[in-house]
């Protein structure tokens, strides 16, 4: 049994940090947050430009994660350059609303490989690092959706953030005894490109859908995923935080 120790304060200091999807609304914004709590970040995503150049505390680097052998080469380059992976974030993530009867097999496979194995590809590569390590702290992104079925996404992006709540909670529960956490953040609607694209909505008025009156911002997401990294939650796996505004209440 791993030495498990109790909870602490919400930092990073000195840990490092892989952010997946770190180009995104959410993801960049978990960049930030990881950095002001003393975390070393290294930050990938699909793109070649670096979104946080000329910041030196960011390591950023290219990374498709629907491929494992881009994940085994990104995991060798950071275990051989910080020793250690503390902290994984998963975000990469993409979404569509295509109704069920007129989805096609090419947008369930793309839905899949980016929201799936996007997850399963670091997870896998990463999760043995944290068990011989004797520690480790992962967050996916969930959603709301994979828990009341969908809020203006379809079928196939519902099913998809489905598999990675299961595949987190056995990630929970078998790493539990290495001193490895695993636990999904699931998001209402969130103020960013990918989710203003397909839906285009108006505000939530208080006391409508959204209980708080407002669509979540990258900030809301990126402390909780800070709080569930950090030592702030040592007694803490398995669960699934909702970050939603109060559209689901448990």
């Amino acid at each position: 049994m791993a030495n498990i120790s109790i909870s602490g304060p919400a930092r990073l200091d000195g840990q490092v940090a892989l952010v997946t999807g770190a180009a995104g609304g959410i993801g960049s914004e978990v960049v930030r947050t990881f950095l002001a709590a003393g975390a070393n970040v290294v930050a990938t995503d699909i793109g070649d430009a670096n979104p946080f150049d000329g910041n030196a505390k960011v390591h950023y680097l290219r990374y498709d994660v629907t491929s494992d052998d881009a994940t085994a080469a990104i995991v060798d380059q950071v275990v051989n350059k910080h020793g250690r992976i503390d902290a994984l974030v998963l975000c990469a993530g993409s979404i569509a609303n295509t109704h069920l009867v007129d989805s096609t097999d090419a947008e369930w496979e793309s839905i899949w490989r980016v929201n799936v194995m996007g997850v399963v590809n670091p997870l896998r590569r990463i999760y043995p690092v944290m068990q011989r390590q004797g520690y480790g702290k992962i967050v996916a992104l969930g959603s709301i959706a994979a828990k009341i079925g969908g809020v203006a996404s379809g079928p196939a992006y519902v099913a998809a953030k489905s598999a990675v709540h299961g595949l987190m909670k056995w990630t929970a529960k078998d790493g539990a005894k290495h001193g490895v956490y695993a636990n999904i953040i699931a998001p209402g609607p969130v103020e960013t490109p990918m989710w203003q694209n397909v839906t285009g909505r108006e505000p939530p008025k208080a006391h409508g859908s959204v209980p708080l009156g407002r669509f979540g911002q990258p900030e809301d997401i990126a402390q909780a995923i800070l709080f569930l990294c950090s030592p702030a939650s040592n007694w803490i796996t398995g669960t699934t935080l909702d970050v939603n505004g109060g559209m689901l209440m448990d």
